[in-house]
């Protein structure tokens, strides 16, 4: 693990395991979270062979808590930081949630004018647009996410056991199998990170519209989603995503919430293996 500097003096932490001569596995985590929250990721990617890395977003987790740039455009301009210090090539970018909006934007306007990426992956991601507007009928009114401003300004310690204890991993469903451990663990990378930042970020996943990302990504992209996401809402995410890639392939995972990764990597592991290998 190590840290860069962005060119606007943002100490990005990052983490880089395993060997330096295979292909990268780049992972860009959700909000408001931290590389951490691929751990189920990480080690089975290693264990796989793969070189894995993964960073803080700025404003999260280890990363600087600095005052501005917390927007879509910063997002991907400090993950290219972080793949040119490490000149990392043939990678295969994976994101999560506003992490594979990052993905969208990083590879649109980075990873393939620069000829480092090789294939995406968005896992239950937020483009091409959440917010409801003229063009987006099917979008979350903006009053849900005035909403979670208000929740994180006012209490942000319960707002973030709130999140992580009822929709984000589908545990306010009858018959949920709750981890503790889990919703401690969201709470904990949420909490490392910076009010600011999160407040502010709301707008950056909700409002930032990442069309032409979509259009503009020529490599082979997997976009993948549980139908019971409560977070992101799948008909406005992934079944729009698709239509707007040149090269994407989609798979729908029927119950599965918003946080799967981390509640069913034993399934989605090998789904990305076999994608990343194809």
């Amino acid at each position: 693990m190590g840290t860069i500097s962005t060119k606007d003096g943002v100490e990005i932490f990052y983490k880089d395991w395993g060997p330096r001569d295979v292909q990268p596995l780049v992972f860009h985590h959700g909000w408001p979270l931290s590389s951490d929250d691929w751990d189920a990721q990480l080690l089975y990617f290693l264990g796989k062979g793969y070189r894995v890395v993964a960073h803080d977003r700025r404003g999260h987790g280890r990363s600087s808590q600095v005052s501005d740039g917390h927007d879509m455009d910063h997002y991907a301009a400090d993950a290219s930081a972080v793949v040119e210090h490490l000149d990392l090539k043939n990678a295969v970018h994976i994101g999560h949630s506003t992490g594979g909006g990052e993905v969208a934007r990083y590879v649109a306007r980075y990873g393939q004018p620069q000829g480092r990426v090789a294939k995406a992956v968005l896992v239950s991601s937020v483009p091409p647009l959440m917010v409801k507007t003229k063009d987006n009928p099917g979008g979350t009114p903006i009053e849900v996410f005035d909403n979670f401003r208000a929740a994180l300004a006012a209490n942000r310690a319960q707002f973030y056991i709130d999140v992580a204890s009822g929709p984000f991993y589908g545990f306010n469903r009858p018959n949920a199998k709750i981890s503790q451990g889990v919703i401690q663990n969201w709470w904990r990378q949420g909490m490392m990170g910076s009010a600011k930042a999160h407040y502010e970020g709301i707008k950056a996943f909700s409002e930032t519209d990442q069309t032409e990302d979509l259009k503009a990504m020529t490599v082979p992209t997997l976009v993948t989603q549980g139908d019971d996401d409560q977070v992101v809402p799948i008909d406005d995410a992934s079944r729009l995503s698709i239509k707007l890639l040149q090269n994407g392939t989609l798979k729908v995972y029927p119950g599965y919430p918003h946080g799967m990764l981390t509640i069913h990597p034993d399934v989605i592991n090998p789904d990305l293996l076999a994608f990343i290998q194809a």
